[in-house]
């Protein structure tokens, strides 16, 4: 057998189109879908997560700031570490490395003991409205902490005026909106259930049916047969993902601040990824139901781990660790970040290149234990 064929390919990729097309339950399955999860989870989701990682800036650490910083970790909602310059700030807010930036303004305490109401700045990544709602509304209950550390003439004006005030400036989505968070993601939850389990059936699917023969008798390569398996759904996948933004804009008013073909360029990245893992399951598994078990059980994580449902960075270490090797994690950051803070090729290469990787190294399973022969 000769090498990689491109004339083979394209006779491979037009028989699969066709087979797709074929499928009136597919085809159903590319507009019901992400229409439905549209609404359900556009209205539906809501959380309380704990422990977000918040920076502080501070122009002359004092008594009073010590105070506030402890009261704040004591919500639970705080997770806070100290920063260097507004220009790191700024980054890792952009990034999502951080989803609160406190700055603390100069002469903090001189202004408390005179008597003033002082205003500690709170930049919030509003891209996620529950975290920001829940833990910028626990920072009332930080205020009366400062009371015990007052002069007694101080505390004794406390009724009229306040010691000092939180001023909240919600990031890229200020009128903090749910569906500006669930929507973005959703893509991703779309493309994932679409694409893995469209390809998970794959191969078991030639072997129930009995056409498993016709490719085995073929002059084609086990890369040839992947690949062949895998493009015509990121067709499909760039359709769903169309559908959801025009949707979105629409009904909900999305912003889209950043570049759409950067976006469908990474996505494509994405559903390779998850392409290749739904062709890898179905390679090493016996028949469809199996194929299908396997599925689920790894769907789960990816959708629970991928922050979804609540910030990536409010789940424990250890659930982190495991989010960071599932491709949804990634895509998650790059949907949210692309579409509202409008972040460029740079700011997402940290999230292609795991993406990348891991379609590289599932597809090399896959074609390592794909087998020639029916045995």
């Amino acid at each position: 057998m000769n090498g990689f064929s491109w004339r083979r390919l394209y006779a491979l990729m037009r028989k699969e189109t066709i087979q797709v097309a074929r499928d009136r339950i597919t085809l159903r399955f590319i507009i019901v879908l992400p229409i439905m999860q549209l609404f359900l989870f556009g209205f539906a989701i809501n959380t309380n997560p704990k422990n977000l990682p918040t920076g502080l800036l501070a122009a002359q650490p004092s008594k009073y700031e010590r105070t506030i910083v402890a009261a704040m970790k004591n919500t639970g909602y705080y997770k806070i570490q100290i920063l260097r310059s507004e220009a790191e700030a700024e980054r890792d807010l952009r990034d999502g490395s951080l989803l609160f930036v406190v700055q603390m303004p100069p002469n903090f305490d001189r202004a408390v003991d005179r008597g003033e109401t002082p205003s500690i700045l709170v930049d919030a990544d509003a891209t996620d409205p529950t975290a920001v709602g829940n833990a910028t509304g626990a920072l009332q209950g930080v205020i009366p902490a400062l009371t015990r550390d007052l002069p007694a003439n101080r505390r004794a004006q406390l009724k009229q005026n306040p010691a000092f005030q939180f001023v909240v400036h919600a990031r890229y989505n200020p009128e903090q909106l749910t569906a500006f968070n669930v929507v973005p993601g959703l893509i991703c939850i779309v493309l994932t259930f679409s694409t893995l389990f469209a390809t998970t059936l794959s191969i078991t699917k030639e072997r129930e049916r009995g056409t498993m023969e016709n490719l085995l008798s073929m002059p084609v390569r086990p890369i040839e047969i992947m690949i062949a398996k895998i493009v015509p759904y990121v067709v499909i996948g760039y359709i769903q993902v169309l559908l959801i933004l025009i949707c979105s804009t629409l009904m909900f008013g999305l912003p889209i601040r950043g570049s759409v073909l950067l976006l469908l360029a990474a996505l494509g990245i994405f559903m390779a990824a998850n392409l290749a893992l739904g062709v890898t399951i179905s390679t090493l598994s016996a028949n469809q139901m199996q194929a299908t078990q396997v599925a689920q059980m790894l769907i789960m994580p990816s959708f629970l781990l991928s922050g979804f449902m609540f910030p990536f960075r409010g789940m424990p270490d250890w659930a982190q660790f495991f989010g960071e090797i599932f491709p949804s994690t990634h895509a998650m950051r790059i949907v949210r970040g692309i579409l509202l803070k409008g972040i460029g090729v740079s700011e997402i290469i940290p999230e292609l290149w795991p993406m990348a990787l891991f379609a590289a190294l599932i597809i090399a399973v896959a074609v390592y234990f794909y087998k020639e022969t029916l045995d």
